[in-house]
Order: C-alpha cells, then structure tokens, then sequence
C-alpha cells in the first residue's frame, strides 16, 4: 500500500506554522526560530523521519499541557571565553539549539573553538537545524543530544540508551554544505511505521521484538528495542555521547531522559570551530571543493550511477520541494488543517496547483 501525498506551496506551509507557534503563545524570535526548523527538516528529510511539520501538535499539546515552558529562561550556569554551562529550563528545544550555537560560534570567534553545553533541555529536533547555524558564520559546527532509552546495548533486549542523533556540517564552494545528519540508530521508529503502512518488510539490522530476536516486521519491533548503526559501534557511540552530554551537564542519561513527561531533562552539546583561526575561510572552502572531487572520482560500484557527499541528496531535496512543492502525507495534511481551525489560524493548507 503507498502512502498517499499531498503536495503544498512552501512558503504557505512556512507560514502556516509560524502563524501557528505565534498562536501558541510564542514570541515572534521563538515562533521564527520553531518555523524555520520544522520547515528545513521537512524540506531537506523522508517525511518518514517524523522531525518536520507533523511535529506541529505535539508542541501546541506540550505546551498547553506545560510539559514544555516557551518561557523559560536560557541560563547560563558557568562560562569561560570558550565554555559554558546552560540551563534550558525546560524551554523549546529549537530555540535553546539555536541560541546555544549562536553563543558557541560567539566564543568561537574569540578563542577558535566555543563549545556549549545544554542541560534541562526537550526534544531539539534535526541536529543539522543547529550545524547549520554555526555554517552560516563560516564554522565547522556539531551537535550531538542524548534522548529516550531506544535501542539495546550490543548483546542487550532492551533499551537503555537513545538515539543520540549527530549532526557535524562544514561549508564548501559547491554551492551546499556537507551535513551529516544521523541518528545513532540503523533506523527510527518513525521510519518502522512508515514501513508498515505500505506493507513492506524492513531490514533485520532495524530493531528487536520485545524478546530480543531480529525481526523484519515493523509491526512487530515497535515495542521492541532499535539496533546501533555498525552493530557494536552505533551502541559505543551513544554510550558515549551520553557521557559527553546527559552525564557531563549534571543532567539526565541513559534510561532517564523522558521518563519524567513534565522535565524531559534531555541534554545537548554544541561545539563551534571558527574557520579563519586556522586559514582563511576561502582556501578551506576550496580544499573542501578538491576533497569532494576525490571521493566523487571513486570507481562506481555495480547498480550505482554517482557517489554522494553528506548533505548532497537533502540539498537536491530542498531544491525541488522548494522549486515544485512540498508532499505531505495525507494523514498529516489533514491533521494540520484540523489543527489550523482548533487554533483559529486564518491560514490554511491546500493542495498546490
């Protein structure tokens, strides 16, 4: 079965959303800062993801529930020219990444390298919302965010760690950043439904059954544990990434984050190299553009016409939603319209020409 697609003018989706977080009771640097990281998500990734508009309802149901505080304060704790510590107190995960980037491209630009790291933080959505931040400056930028327990420890049935996904992006003279966005998991749960709405069996690397075997059903892993990318090495990774971010901070980790609805508790890192420290920013966008070169000249396997870089295919994404429209599921098209009139917005969706 193929999952019906509407297709919708961008800069109307863009606006709906703003419009919605305003309506929410976000102020209009918030609400700016959630739209535009819903809409580079849903422009540049599968709408099986789950990290685009859709995410909409959650954020007006957290809020009027208080499990998410669009007020509260971005504190910081404690800070060297190149550090600092932060409270997010529990405010909008979108906007406390952007913000802690933005203060660890600042220290960057003083010291070379500024690193932030975030406590008492929610869900902050695509970590290449905040990379892309410190690209904007001519930095290399990071993010890494620990999360719910979702996938199994290498030779373990059940979750103890997250997804813990990482984003590391560089600018370039190709006229796109390379980006690596993943999480630390093969796959995501959102990408396991998407897989049994069309009745289609998923790879056994994806996740466990609740009793700890391999399964290529969707339907029978979603209460069951995901699995780390590279086996071993994807759990290693999160483990890790916990221990930089949730154990570091003084925050939440491990089997904690989310466990409390009211205080996620998620904690995030950014780090921040300003380019120019280490050589002028248009001789490091040129090698980058002779180091693409290298590894597109690869020999081509059998069954491939072209070799990528990171970023690349969302790039060419991005290009053709924002150039053609953007396909919505049909069962988030019409939620959203639904929203739309519980919010009273005077925008709505409708299917593109």
């Amino acid at each position: 079965m193929t999952v019906t697609m509407i297709c919708v003018d961008p800069e109307r989706l863009r606006r709906f959303a703003l419009d919605a977080f305003q309506t929410m009771g976000l102020d209009s640097e918030q609400a700016a800062i959630s739209a535009h990281a819903l809409m580079y998500s849903e422009l540049r990734f599968h709408p099986g993801q789950g990290q685009g508009v859709r995410r909409l309802r959650a954020y007006r149901d957290r809020i009027a529930q208080r499990l998410i505080d669009p007020a509260g304060p971005f504190t910081i704790v404690k800070e060297s020219p190149a550090l600092a510590l932060v409270d997010a107190c529990n405010g909008l995960g979108s906007v406390t990444g952007v913000r802690a980037m933005r203060l660890a491209v600042a220290k960057a630009k003083e010291c070379g390298i500024g690193s932030v790291l975030v406590r008492g933080g929610t869900h902050y959505g695509s970590s290449a919302v905040h990379t892309a931040e410190a690209v904007e400056a001519d930095c290399i930028g990071l993010a890494m965010t620990n999360a719910g327990p979702e996938m199994a420890p290498w030779g373990g049935a059940t979750a103890v760690v997250g997804t813990n996904p990482w984003s590391i992006a560089a600018p370039t003279d190709r006229g796109f950043p390379v980006s690596l966005d993943i999480a630390l998991t093969t796959a995501g749960k959102g990408m396991m439904r998407w897989y049994a709405r069309e009745g289609r069996k998923m790879p056994l690397d994806w996740a466990l059954t609740p009793e700890g075997e391999e399964t290529d059903d969707p339907a029978a892993a979603m209460t069951g544990a995901l699995l780390g990318i590279g086996q071993y090495k994807g759990y290693g990774l999160s483990f890790m990434t916990d221990a930089m971010t949730g154990v570091l901070s003084g925050g939440a980790f491990g089997t904690q984050p989310y466990s409390d609805l009211a205080r996620q508790d998620v904690s995030h890192l950014f780090l921040a190299f300003d380019i120019a420290w280490f050589l002028p920013v248009a001789e490091y966008r040129s090698r980058m553009g002779r180091f693409i070169d290298m590894i597109k000249a690869s020999r081509l396997r059998p069954g491939y016409s072209e070799v990528l870089v990171p970023g690349e295919i969302e790039d060419r994404r991005a290009r053709e939603k924002l150039a053609t429209g953007v396909p919505l599921d049909r069962e988030v098209f019409e939620d959203l319209n639904e929203l739309g009139r519980e919010l009273g917005l005077s925008t709505s969706l409708k299917e593109a020409a």
